[in-house]
């Protein structure tokens, strides 16, 4: 009597083995969220870039803005969050750290603002997708920072 009041839904579901996240760490779908940014964010940044009619020379100079916009907002995440760890940071790369990513953004503006060739929309464009990029770079290194913490405390 007792096999016909079961149900094997219950069954299944107690058999899966389910990853427990820990304390502090970043959900998967958070984390799968960043990786879809970044993804979408750069990709739609060098198709534009791809499909631009623009000079050789335009194309490289923007792909070395996002290039370097990238590298200096991971950085300068990292900084802060040493930083507000009280993990020993230099002023100096701190102050670079801060400096690389106002440079990076600079870069982007004043390229995109002295653009002629491209129209409006087109700037729009290229500044959106950047500043996802930048800020799902920043998210990733966050989620990744935060899930070793979260394993190292066990």
């Amino acid at each position: 009597m007792s096999d016909m009041n079961e149900n094997p839904l219950m069954e299944s579901t107690e058999k899966k083995i389910k990853m427990e996240r820990k304390e502090g760490e970043p959900t998967a779908a958070f984390k799968g969220a960043s990786w879809t940014a970044l993804v979408i964010g750069v990709s739609a940044y060098l198709i534009g870039l791809f499909n631009a009619a623009m000079e050789l020379n335009e194309k490289g100079y923007y792909f070395a803005v996002l290039v370097f916009g990238l590298y200096a907002a991971v950085s300068l995440q990292k900084a802060v969050r040493d930083k507000d760890e009280d993990i020993p940071v230099s002023g100096i790369y701190y102050g670079l750290s801060w400096l690389a990513v106002i440079v990076a953004i600079g870069l982007m503006a004043i390229g995109l603002y002295n653009a002629g060739s491209i129209i409006l929309s087109e700037k729009g464009f290229y500044g959106m997708s950047f500043v996802l990029s930048l800020f799902a770079a920043i998210t990733i290194q966050k989620n990744i920072r935060d899930t070793q913490v979260a394993r190292d405390k066990d």
